[in-house]
C-alpha cells in the first residue's frame, strides 16, 4: 500500500495513478485518510462478471460517460446497452418539455416535406 498527500496529488497526478496500477494508493489529507485509489486494470475488477457493466450504467445513469462511451466501457453494441438501461428504467434521452415540443415540431414539419 501506498500514500500520497493532496498537494502531491494536485501536483503530479499521473505519479499517484501510475501507482494505483501496481498497488492501491491512500491519498491523505492532513495526516487522515481522504480517499482510495485503486487500479483497475491491475486489479483485474473490471474481469469480474458484470463488472464493467455495473460500472459503465453506473457512469451513464450519473452523467459521467455518454451514452456511446458508457457502451463502449460495457463492451456491448449500442442497441444492446440502450436495452439494458433501459430495462433497468434509466432514460436514455432526457428532454426537457420545450426540447420535446421543438423536436415535435421538426418531426411534424419533416413528415408534410416527404
Amino acid at each position: 500500500m501506498q500514500t500520497v498527500n493532496v498537494s502531491g496529488l494536485k501536483n503530479n497526478p499521473s505519479e499517484a495513478l501510475r501507482s494505483a496500477r501496481d498497488d492501491v494508493v491512500v491519498v491523505m489529507n492532513r495526516d487522515q485518510p481522504d480517499a482510495v485509489m485503486i487500479g483497475l486494470q491491475s486489479g483485474k475488477l473490471l474481469g469480474e462478471p458484470g463488472a464493467r457493466i455495473a460500472l459503465a450504467t453506473a457512469l451513464f445513469r450519473d452523467g459521467g460517460l455518454s451514452l456511446v462511451r458508457s457502451a463502449r466501457m460495457a463492451q456491448l453494441p449500442l442497441a444492446a446497452f440502450i436495452a439494458h438501461v433501459s430495462r433497468l428504467g434509466i432514460a436514455v434521452v432526457a428532454l426537457d418539455a420545450a426540447e420535446t415540443k421543438r423536436d415535435i415540431e421538426t418531426l411534424d414539419q419533416w413528415l408534410a416535406l416527404s
